[in-house]
């Protein structure tokens, strides 16, 4: 079933303002969190600040000629664009291409800039399991014929991500990937198997890596080491704690006086709640909220399951990202190194999340909301 050509019809008013909203909260955070730093790394307050105007206003663009793009474009495009993502994933393991950075090789060198792979697959993936499953829905709820081929997929972008490795990007795939599957309409028994497999291959690659281990015994208990492997959690609780109900004001946090370590980045909301308090976190919040809830009921009404599924894969990965974020930041689960869409400082990271909602924005042109 074709999208009916509708030109005419804007794309979602709120969504745009959620997103909007959420890109000018992340330049002014990032500038608060990351002037210390940037003036005594760089001699420049300004440094991270000005590259993350340059990484949004590239976004901006993206997105707007992107949402004029018909999204059914994509799906023609589905199987080239993930064989590239594909090609990218297996460049970054190369010495001399890829570029290691915190341990783990996931980014590849462009001039003064680099991108990282990943998060092109992330898009890719979601873009080819989108095709998938609309035209193979009459074998979705078969084992052989529709669940396995989707996560035998999912499993082997994951497992060259690993290679890097950057278990924080390969959870957010599969979990997107899983998402999208389910509700394509797979069995819930597929996915009791496929639980008991994850947790026991989650098992292993946390005993695989001496760091996984520490990472989790300082989420158990931070104190064990407050100087070591609970340092960064311990800063961040000292950051939201002090923040209160309105926070320390704008450009007054004490933690990003070299206590929380890359506060522009990860940890960028225990900076916002220090400064803003607990007002201003719930007000971000609310934003991502109303972000899902546009960008669910946008794909629930797209006129085929192509854009229902490219839509709700788009926006469950946002979500799932940003509760893996704040989970982390508030210490609800082990440190993850995953960035928060929108406001952490960021190139390929930014640059491809506004791609993707410019899709989203495409869909809500031909939905019947």
């Amino acid at each position: 079933m074709k999208a009916r050509k509708r030109t005419y019809q804007a794309p979602d008013l709120l969504l745009t303002i959620a997103i909007l909203s959420l890109l000018a909260i992340g330049a002014i955070m990032v500038y608060s969190a990351s002037a210390i730093w940037a003036d005594y790394k760089f001699n420049d307050s300004f440094y991270f600040a000005k590259r993350q105007l340059l990484f949004a206003g590239v976004g901006i663009v993206c997105m707007f000629f992107i949402m004029n793009i018909p999204y059914l474009t994509w799906q023609k495009y589905a199987k080239p664009i993930l064989i590239i993502c594909f090609i990218l994933l297996i460049a970054v393991l190369i010495p001399g291409i890829g570029m290691v950075r915190g341990g783990a090789r996931s980014w590849i060198g462009v001039g003064a800039f680099s991108i990282q792979p990943a998060e092109f697959m992330k898009l890719g993936l979601i873009i080819y399991l989108s095709t998938f499953l609309a035209a193979n829905q009459k074998y979705i709820t078969s084992f052989k014929k529709g669940f396995v081929p989707s996560m035998l997929l999912v499993f082997v972008a994951f497992g060259l991500i690993m290679l890097q490795p950057d278990l924080g990007t390969g959870m957010v795939l599969v979990l997107t990937c899983v998402v999208m599957i389910f509700v394509a309409g797979a069995k819930i028994s597929h996915f009791v198997g496929l639980g008991i497999v994850g947790l026991i291959g989650f098992l292993g690659l946390i005993i695989s890596a001496p760091y996984r281990i520490n990472r989790i015994t300082a989420f158990l208990n931070p104190w064990e080491d407050p100087l070591g492997n609970g340092f960064q959690i311990i800063q961040s609780l000292y950051a939201i704690g002090p923040g209160g109900l309105m926070g320390m004001g704008l450009g007054q946090s004490l933690q990003k006086f070299f206590y929380l370590p890359e506060p522009h980045n990860d940890f960028i909301f225990a900076i916002l709640a220090e400064e803003l308090g607990f007002i201003g976190g719930t007000f971000v919040l609310l934003l991502f909220l109303l972000l899902l809830w546009r960008g669910i009921r946008v794909s629930l009404a797209a006129p085929d399951t192509f854009g229902s599924l490219l839509g709700l894969g788009i926006i469950g990965m946002i979500s799932i990202q940003v509760m893996i974020n704040i989970s982390v930041v508030i210490g609800l689960i082990p440190v993850t190194g995953i960035t928060l869409p929108f406001l952490s400082y960021g190139g390929s990271s930014l640059t491809l999340i506004l791609c993707s909602i410019g899709i989203v924005l495409n869909i809500s042109r031909y939905a019947k909301l």
